[in-house]
């Protein structure tokens, strides 16, 4: 089992950042691929960005280029999510998922263990 734990969301306006932290506890940490999905209200849970165990490969759903960036920590069993140029279209819930592929999978299926999720507000 792998325990992730969220933290860093709030309320931030149109054009700020902020970091997204995700610490886990379980099983082996660096073993994980680890991704961000968000979701915001009556919409579908979707894929933002994900990074490989090693923290080589990443990938990045177009909405987020250039403006969102993930790196992990593997000593301190941590993963963060740096979020910059924020819009108010970025406003969701956003969960930390550990997945135990070694590619950078996007479809949330492919991720067996999901934290509680922390809301991300951005005013216009």
């Amino acid at each position: 089992q792998v325990q992730l734990v969220e933290s860093g969301g709030g309320l931030v306006q149109a054009g700020g950042s902020l970091r997204l932290s995700c610490a886990a506890s379980g099983r082996t940490f660096s073993r994980y691929t680890m991704g961000w999905f968000r979701q915001a209200p009556g919409k579908e849970r979707e894929f933002v960005i994900a990074i490989s165990w090693s923290g080589v490969s990443t990938d990045y759903a177009d909405s987020v280029k250039g403006r969102f960036t993930i790196s992990r920590d593997n000593a301190k069993n941590t993963v963060y999510l740096q979020m910059n140029s924020l819009k108010p279209e970025d406003t969701a819930v956003y969960y930390c998922a550990a997945s135990g592929f070694l590619s950078v999978p996007r479809r949330p299926e492919l991720y067996e263990y999901w934290g509680q999720g922390t809301q991300v507000t951005v005013s216009s």
